[in-house]
């Protein structure tokens, strides 16, 4: 598939603001990057402003993010079939995947967005709390959990942030909490979500 130039100066433009910031990448390194003119204005026949590409990454990256979950909640059915636990840890690898995905938006979003509060709010309602909402629904659909009384939203903000801390902790730490490797993470990840059936399961016997 063939690439634009308004697409080129947008990933590259992202790309640079993660490495060097926001503020010491300049419009001619980032024409450079995507192959135009250097200082040519080359830029400026797509974007009026530097910041204007860096509000067009995030809204790509919020209409790919929109995209995904409601692919993810369509094939969700498709997977009851499978062992809970394996449903769980399939969910947890995606979660890092999307962080990995993410890396570059992410990296600009902690150097350099606290100057753009409009696009932080952007973020935050286009990108972080539909994955919340995302996974709030996905649990509240799988059927082992159908009948169970629970704040779910509540439970998808400590599992999901269960996975942005360890993404993040890996990212910025160079090597995870403790070193608990990927597998490891996924495996007890999902031991967490099975608790919420066995926990139900007492407390219906108790009563």
């Amino acid at each position: 598939m063939t690439t634009s130039t308004r697409e080129r100066i947008v990933a590259e433009s992202l790309r640079l603001f993660a490495d060097r910031g926001y503020a010491a990448t300049s419009v001619a390194e980032i024409e450079a990057a995507a192959g135009l003119s250097p200082g040519a204005g080359g830029l400026y026949r797509h974007f009026r402003s530097k910041e204007e590409v860096l509000a067009s990454a995030i809204r790509e990256h919020i209409d790919r993010t929109r995209q995904q979950v409601s692919e993810v909640l369509d094939q969700a059915v498709a997977y009851e079939d499978r062992p809970l636990e394996i449903r769980l840890k399939m969910t947890c690898q995606a979660g890092l995947a999307k962080m990995r995905e993410e890396q570059d938006l992410i990296r600009v979003l902690f150097r350099d967005l606290d100057q753009f509060p409009h696009l932080v709010a952007e973020m935050r309602e286009g990108i972080v709390n539909p994955l919340y909402d995302g996974i709030a629904t996905w649990l509240s659909a799988q059927p082992e959990f159908e009948g169970i009384d629970e704040d779910w939203p509540a439970i998808a903000s400590i599992l999901g942030g269960a996975v942005v801390n360890y993404w993040l902790a890996n990212e910025s730490m160079y090597e995870p909490p403790t070193r608990i490797d990927e597998k490891r993470f996924v495996a007890s990840w999902a031991r967490l979500g099975l608790g919420l059936v066995n926990l139900e399961r007492s407390t219906a016997a108790s009563s």
